[in-house]
């Protein structure tokens, strides 16, 4: 039976996704038709961005749906960069952010003229607050992950959007990988400001709480100025034109209402099964090391660092065991890369290319935990093997 240790890169869909999605489709309309069948849709695509709302704590007016989280964050980033104070253009930008964000702030410096004041991260990836606060002044936009996407530190979102606040600039927060595991609220985290400062907008995705793949939102608060990408309908507030996907959205609000409601349940099951896997990791390789805060973390995350294997050789004989898990490394044009995140926490080049993310799920089970330990020591052994073989051989 295979083993799925992977569940930050996307979880299975759930039933109630899967059923809310089928019966949509049921409706025939386009939601921006005026005639009763469109009306319908309209509906239907109104009653998920309220449910989508509730879970993630704003109106349903700021709920602004994309094909992705990473549509979001572009969304985010470049609107808000587009439409910045005059005499800015400065980027806050933490070390070690999701791809998604790093590379849409590296197209806004190559070709939007803009600077990255980058922030560095603390031994277990944390964000210091008095750090990004002291980045702020006179900038144009700051971007910050809710929870670290490879290590899964969780961090002080409201401090940082208190800090944002403060200093009057806008704030995007990457919420994809806390949806379902963290207290995900915009408006507590965004606070009584009514002004372009302060959290502005935050980027979440619909298959990483078992919604479809495809679908993703921005919330984007009501004072935020945001110039759109897209162009042609003058959809969600003009911020995103398009046809709406009715069937999508109420997939989502699904998955998002039926996550939110067993989040402290499931998240409790989670810590204890990542408690036992590390435990069982650490006593089977006692040179391992698990990276990342050790408490204020995604419940279903451990970002194990095993020196002297190569992660991607990890990977590959766990896969031939049957056991599926992450570097939680880019991997662009089939190149492996060294994990950033690593890199950002202050270790090697070769630390950062012998690490492990594996990631539990809401269909987790301690049998899986069992297969995972049953199979590591043998394949460090190999990997380590291989690393010394390839040495002699340089």
């Amino acid at each position: 039976m295979p083993v799925y240790l992977d569940h930050a890169a996307t979880t299975p869909l759930r039933p109630e996704a899967r059923d809310a999605w089928l019966s949509a489709h049921e409706v025939l309309g386009n939601p921006s038709s005026i005639h009763g069948a469109g009306q319908a849709a309209r509906r239907l695509l109104e009653d998920a961005r309220e449910r989508l709302a509730d879970v993630l704590g704003c109106q349903p007016i700021e709920v602004v749906l994309t094909s992705s989280g990473t549509e979001a964050a572009n969304l985010a980033l470049k609107g808000l960069w587009w439409s910045r104070a005059a005499g800015t253009d400065a980027v806050v930008l933490p070390d070690g952010e999701h791809h998604a964000t790093l590379d849409t702030v590296g197209w806004l410096v190559a070709e939007g003229g803009s600077r990255v004041r980058p922030v560095g991260l603390d031994a277990f990836g944390r964000i210091p607050v008095d750090a990004f606060a002291a980045a702020l002044p006179g900038a144009a936009l700051a971007t910050a992950l809710v929870a670290n996407n490879e290590v899964g530190t969780i961090q002080d979102a409201a401090g940082l959007a208190r800090a944002a606040a403060a200093a009057g600039v806008p704030l995007h927060l990457d919420a994809v990988s806390a949806l379902g595991h963290v207290d995900v609220d915009f408006a507590r985290w965004r606070g009584e400001g009514s002004g372009a400062g302060g959290l502005a907008a935050m980027s979440v995705s619909a298959h990483k709480v078992g919604g479809p793949i495809g679908v993703g939102a921005a919330v984007v608060s009501r004072h935020a100025r945001m110039t759109p990408l897209v162009h042609g309908g003058g959809q969600q507030r003009g911020l995103r034109a398009g046809t709406q996907d009715a069937a999508g959205a109420a997939a989502f609000a699904a998955a998002a209402v039926a996550s939110e409601a067993e989040r402290a349940r499931e998240s409790a099951r989670l810590r204890a099964l990542r408690e036992r896997m590390v435990r069982g990791i650490l006593g089977a390789v006692p040179a391992a090391r698990l990276l990342g805060d050790p408490a204020d973390r995604l419940p279903g995350n451990a970002h194990v660092l095993f020196p002297g294997a190569a992660g991607e050789t990890l990977l590959f004989l766990l896969d031939m065991a049957g056991i599926s898990v992450s570097t939680g490394s880019a991997c662009q044009a089939g190149v492996a890369e060294p994990s950033h995140v690593v890199l950002a926490l202050g270790l090697d080049d070769r630390a950062a290319r012998s690490v492990l993310r594996l990631t539990l799920g809401r269909t987790s089970t301690d049998a899986d935990v069992d297969a995972l330990l049953a199979a590591l020591p043998s394949a460090y052994e190999r990997a380590v093997a291989s690393g010394a073989r390839s040495a002699g051989g340089s």
